[in-house]
This record gives structure tokens, C-alpha cells and sequence, in this order.
């Protein structure tokens, strides 16, 4: 029953970024960016790490995800080598409806799935 809950969430949430006009891999994305501790946002290996994915991936996922206007890549202030991933406005918004949704409805699951 578990394992069927989470895989149907799952598909709900690829479907609810499909929705929004994003890929479920933008969203992750998206979600690393945000959920990162360094308020400077994570490099791109950080987010790879992250995401269970080469670096080399995310590169093109970061390219995809900038274009679309979501994320933007900043240099580090300390060490200019460094390239940061942080949100832009327009990613900050639909990150936060996107999440609105997935807290209502992992509300709402949290009433179908059996105490483990």
C-alpha cells in the first residue's frame, strides 16, 4: 500500500509540474536550488549530488532551466571560480504554488496511508 501511494504521488507530482509548464526534472531542480542550507544557493555539483545525476547533466538541465527563465547562475563573492544556482522571481513563484499543492495534497494522503 505504501509503495503504491508514493509511486502514484509521484505521478501526481509529474503531473502537477506538467501543469505548470515545468519538467518533473525542472522541478527537482528547483526544489534542490531552494532547499539548499547556503543561502548563496548550490553549485552545480552540489545540486548533481543532490539530484542523483552527472554534473554534466544538470548542466543541461541548468541551460533548460535558465532559458525557461527559473534558475540563474551567479558568481560566488568569495572565490569567483564558483558558480552558484539560485531562483529568479519568476521560479520563486511557481516553486511556491507547486508546493502549495504537494502540502495539501500530502495532507491528504497522510489521512489514506496506514501508520507504519
Amino acid at each position: 500500500m505504501l509503495r503504491t501511494g508514493l509511486r502514484r504521488f509521484e505521478h501526481w507530482s509529474a503531473e502537477q509540474a506538467a501543469s505548470a509548464g515545468l519538467t518533473p526534472a525542472q522541478h527537482q531542480l528547483m526544489l534542490a536550488v531552494r532547499g539548499h542550507p547556503d543561502r548563496r544557493g548550490p553549485t552545480i555539483g552540489e545540486a548533481a549530488e543532490y539530484l542523483l545525476l552527472r554534473h554534466h547533466s544538470v548542466v543541461g538541465l541548468v541551460d533548460r532551466a535558465e532559458s525557461a527563465g527559473l534558475v540563474r547562475r551567479t558568481r560566488d563573492p568569495g572565490d569567483h571560480r564558483v558558480i552558484r544556482l539560485q531562483l529568479t522571481e519568476e521560479g520563486t513563484e511557481r516553486l511556491e504554488a507547486l508546493s502549495r499543492l504537494h502540502r495539501e495534497e500530502l495532507e491528504r494522503l497522510a489521512h489514506e496511508i496506514p501508520d507504519l
